[in-house]
């Protein structure tokens, strides 16, 4: 039997406009809003590298230079904070650029999900590629990140791989979702996937969780996949179709927390999570956070008079 070969690229769309990050994401794009003290779409490139990754495509668009110009080296920059001793403060994306090569490619259109992974074609070739959604980021040690966790998955799996979470029955309706037969703990190989289902009409509570390794098929099925609202091209789609001719895709369960950006409310969340998992910023944090609570309810806003004729 010939051996899977390992996935050595991935796929990151992040050409959207952020709409739900509005007005922060106006002029800054989301996937820079900062966690801490790095932007969310270096710990996205971070788990890409720690799962094996050396070639990194972002599905970019032309208001989004500067996702594209945060993994470029600044001369300038290096050699002001050199002559300052300063330089250390960018050590985490001199290693990151040193071990991954980043590229880029735009999607003008917004069409959807299933839309951006195929402006990937060319870069991908024939090839098995890991990809990521730029708006959530995982916690976790190495061998627990999705990349990691998906990646080895295909190699002993051969086929394409979805990550997947259990969420609560009341939020079954925000997800896509699958079903299928537990083959080993955490393994399912696949049946159905059906996006944002009634619970009623859900197969499971396992939903997509904003990983997957893809084989190449999934281009001609992207290809063969109608517009669907919105005129998006959905992922999920195109995957229910590849299924439809014969090709077995599996689930796994992420050992991984997911930690969502993609609204102002879940971005707050992530960074106080990070937060916590450093002990000597959490003990400059933890007394405000206790002050706060403590506090009363804050009173809601009064709504504005309205004009008069």
């Amino acid at each position: 039997m010939t051996a899977t070969p390992t996935v050595t690229k991935s796929v990151i769309p992040a050409a959207g406009h952020g709409t739900r990050m509005l007005p922060a994401a106006k002029a800054v794009a989301k996937e820079l809003l900062p966690v801490l003290d790095k932007p969310a779409i270096q710990y996205v490139v971070e788990e890409a590298a720690a799962g094996g990754i050396t070639d990194v495509l972002l599905i970019s668009a032309p208001a989004k230079r500067a996702v594209e110009q945060h993994f470029q080296a600044d001369a300038e920059l290096e050699k002001r904070l050199e002559a300052s001793g300063k330089v250390g403060l960018i050590d985490s994306i001199r290693r990151l650029t040193a071990t991954v090569r980043m590229h880029a490619v735009d999607q003008l259109e917004q069409r959807g999900l299933g839309d951006a992974v195929r402006h990937a074609r060319e870069f991908v070739g024939h090839e098995a590629f890991l990809c990521q959604l730029g708006d959530t980021i995982f916690s976790g040690d190495t061998d627990a990140l999705p990349a990691r966790q998906l990646i080895d998955a295909h190699r002993e799996l051969g086929t394409s791989v979805i990550g997947v979470e259990e969420v609560p029955a009341e939020k079954v309706e925000r997800y896509g979702i699958v079903g299928g037969v537990e083959i080993a703990p955490g393994v399912l190989r696949l049946d159905t996937l059906i996006e944002k289902p009634s619970v009623a009409a859900a197969p499971s509570r396992l939903a997509i969780a904003a990983r997957y390794v893809l084989t190449p098929a999934i281009f001609d099925c992207l290809d063969a996949t109608p517009p669907g609202k919105g005129g998006e091209i959905q992922l999920t789609d195109a995957i229910r179709l590849l299924m439809s001719r014969g090709e077995t895709v599996h689930a796994v369960r992420l050992r991984g927390r997911r930690h969502d950006i993609g609204s102002p409310l879940d971005w707050l969340k992530t960074n106080l999570v990070f937060a916590a998992r450093d002990a000597r910023l959490w003990e400059q944090v933890a007394p405000l956070a206790r002050e706060l609570l403590a506090q009363s309810p804050p009173q809601s806003p009064a709504p504005p008079p309205r004009a008069t004729q």
